[in-house]
């Protein structure tokens, strides 16, 4: 029987539950383009690295640069409050797993150090790469002038819940479009998962919104707040607000879907929900030489009152070459990510990340299983 409702709920979809339809035309995978632009900055393909810890160094971030990509280095991090993070990396690599919350809020609560930041900047400079920063929201006004005069190229605004109206107790705190005028430098603002959020970021200035909340790997948001949009739904939502403000005002921002890309096939459907780039962390820990050793955490597991992460086990599993390009021997699609990506679009007759954006999507909940009966039955 009908009855009233207090709220309607509509259905969201996450990487799991759709699938990609084939083009009527192919095109061989070597002649895509899967370039990506932030501001004056080109970049050889359309994955960012993450501003976590056990991802990204400055030695991560230099490597990543010269392969052709952007690493974005976390200035509320340990680089930026311990002369040598490597031993406090080693130290929380050692940490049994039940006193690793505990030692992490620690950790992280001595103080930023400012010379620290302009070395690190610095550092990545020199070695000639692209250089991009994340603060949050609250460390952004004090934090972001030092790493601009140390050089940085491009400034990333994070948290796990970023709005460019904000009430606070604070008559001056963070006005997006202030920053993105005063800075001078192409800005990056997330994380975000909803149409109206979006737009309203994008009429700041930004240059790119990151799309996201709750998915990443060692994140605990979802269950700890019970907030969050999986991320195919949140990312078409916020690329249609993309489309909206680019009729609104002639000028194109970004999309940047980030966390919860596990493998290949989620990368692609990232693209095909409308991302122009996609931010990974997990996948990345697992080089050979990331920071974490093996481990993953989340930039909110640290939080002194209420952690919303925890520390994963990732293993060290290959080259960050192999990882990114291949060559691999795994079918599990966890390495080469880049030729995956360039495969589907073939497949999907997609030349470019715009013409991928096109691609038709169903919602198929048996995608993995269908069929795959022997492969389950051999992994359990």
């Amino acid at each position: 029987m009908d009855y009233p409702k207090f709220k309607d709920m509509e259905r969201a979809y996450g990487f799991d539950e759709v699938a990609l339809v084939p083009g009527n035309v192919t095109v061989n995978p070597d002649q895509t383009d899967v370039g990506f632009v932030i501001g004056p900055h080109k970049f050889e393909f359309p994955i960012i690295a993450s501003a976590m810890d056990a991802v990204v160094s400055p030695d991560m971030a230099i490597k990543f640069g010269k392969l052709g990509g952007l690493a974005v280095l976390n200035l509320d991090g340990l680089q930026v409050r311990y002369d040598d993070p490597d031993a406090i990396l080693q130290q929380l690599s050692e940490s049994p797993q039940s006193e690793v919350t505990a030692l992490l809020q620690k950790l992280y609560s001595a103080p930023v150090k400012d010379n620290l930041i302009g070395e690190r900047v610095a550092t990545i400079k020199k070695a000639g790469v692209v250089c991009s920063v994340s603060l949050t929201p609250a460390n952004t006004k004090r934090f972001a002038p030092i790493a601009k005069e140390a050089g940085v190229d491009i400034l990333v605004v994070q948290s796990t819940v970023t709005t460019a109206n904000h009430i606070s107790k604070s008559a001056t705190g963070l006005v997006l479009t202030d920053l993105c005028k005063a800075i001078g430098l192409p800005v990056v603002v997330g994380n975000c998962c909803s149409y109206d959020a979006a737009i309203e970021i994008m009429r700041t200035g930004v240059e790119a919104v990151l799309v996201g909340v709750g998915p990443g790997a060692a994140c605990t948001s979802r269950e700890v707040l019970g907030i969050g949009v999986p991320q195919v739904s949140a990312t078409s939502e916020c690329a249609a607000a993309r489309e909206a403000f680019l009729k609104e005002s002639g000028r194109y921002v970004s999309i940047i879907t980030d966390g919860g890309i596990r493998l290949g096939s989620d990368l692609c459907k990232c693209f095909a929900s409308g991302a122009d780039a996609a931010m990974i962390g997990s996948p990345l820990a697992q080089a050979i030489g990331a920071p974490g050793r093996g481990f993953h955490w989340g930039m909110s597991h640290p939080h002194p009152a209420l952690p919303r992460g925890t520390r994963v086990k990732v293993g060290s599993t290959a080259t960050l070459e192999q990882i990114l390009f291949g060559p691999t021997s795994v079918t599990d699609g966890t390495q080469n990510f880049v030729g995956a990506l360039r495969t589907s679009m073939g497949m999907c007759g997609a030349k470019n990340i715009k013409e991928m954006q096109q691609t038709r999507m169903i919602v198929a909940p048996a995608i993995k299983t269908e069929g795959k009966f022997l492969q389950m039955v051999q992994r359990a």
